[in-house]
């Protein structure tokens, strides 16, 4: 979501004005390295999900622009019942933890851990760090 750099550093300055010393923010962010958008086509992502009251709805993944670290991807919406087709576009940054870690240090924040995702172990790192004395 935060594509730019200014858009990142901006967000991470308002959280830590908003935290008291020594306060902790702990977020999830993709490992690059893994290069999961390789994996978003639509042969791997297709899937046809019933939703109560509306029908079958088709859905997918599909990678349209890899620029550096910016990846784009469309994830189109069909409702089976009707043909109605929803287009939605989206572009994600990964970053690497050297810049993460970087970035968290320009903003008075020091990261004391860097784990596994719960949910997503090997794809995904959880960042927690904690606001420097101002």
């Amino acid at each position: 979501m935060l594509l730019h750099d200014d858009a990142w550093i901006a967000t991470l300055a308002a959280i830590r004005e908003r935290l008291r010393d020594g306060g902790v923010l702990a977020f999830e962010t993709r490992r690059p390295h893994v290069r999961a958008w390789e994996g978003w086509t639509r042969e791997a992502t297709f899937q046809v999900v019933d939703v109560p009251g509306v029908g079958e709805v088709e859905d997918w993944v599909e990678v349209t622009r890899v620029d550096g670290e910016l990846v784009t991807f469309e994830s189109p919406t069909v409702f089976r019942a009707d043909g109605a087709r929803y287009e939605s576009t989206s572009t994600l940054r990964f970053r690497p933890l050297s810049a993460i870690v970087r970035s968290l240090e320009d903003t008075a924040f020091a990261v004391r851990e860097v784990r596994d995702a719960p949910d997503r172990p090997g794809r995904e790192w959880v960042v927690v760090a904690e606001a420097l004395p101002r």
